[in-house]
């Protein structure tokens, strides 16, 4: 049964973002009021770990952020899905590395419409990361992300992606 929301977005936006957050308080509610907040959410598939995430995210860190990824978060006996969706709700930022493979699996399109909710709510703003693929691939898989602007691994190192997503996090 859906959520009845008197405040909901058009295109029922809302109700995802509310059991994103619901499921993370009934699941473990002592973990909501401890829980680390982070500045950036990394949403990607595994495909694209070893070419782009992991040094990214490492480079993330050396920045100074807090980076939810899952090999920095997950641990044996978590429930996948409950870390990612607390580390959804607690970031302020979500950065998306579309690829084919992305487009291509479940757990990354779980991961997107849990971020576009929280964009669209402007509780997190979404950064489009384009690793292999073309503005017609990403705009046949999604529309409105080929709108937004992205930053394309193959016109700047991951440094660079790191330190221009660092200076957005810090809003300078």
């Amino acid at each position: 049964m859906p959520l009845r929301c008197d405040r909901c977005l058009p295109f029922g936006l809302a109700p995802p973002l509310r059991e994103i957050v619901e499921n993370l308080e009934a699941d473990a509610p002592e973990a909501v009021s401890h829980a680390k907040d982070y500045d950036v959410f990394i949403s990607h598939a595994s495909e694209d770990k070893d070419a782009v995430v992991r040094p990214l995210a490492k480079q993330l860190r050396d920045h100074g952020l807090e980076v939810w990824y899952d090999e920095f978060e997950l641990r044996i006996g978590d429930s996948l899905r409950r870390k990612i969706d607390g580390g959804i709700a607690r970031s302020r930022f979500g950065i998306v590395v579309l690829s084919k493979p992305f487009f291509a699996k479940g757990l990354p399109a779980y991961e997107l419409d849990g971020l576009v909710t929280m964009a669209v709510s402007g509780r997190q703003v979404l950064l489009p990361l384009w690793h292999e693929i073309s503005k017609d691939e990403v705009g046949a898989a999604s529309p409105s992300l080929a709108d937004k602007v992205a930053l394309r691994t193959a016109d700047y190192t991951i440094d660079e992606i790191a330190s221009e997503i660092a200076s957005v996090v810090r809003g300078r």
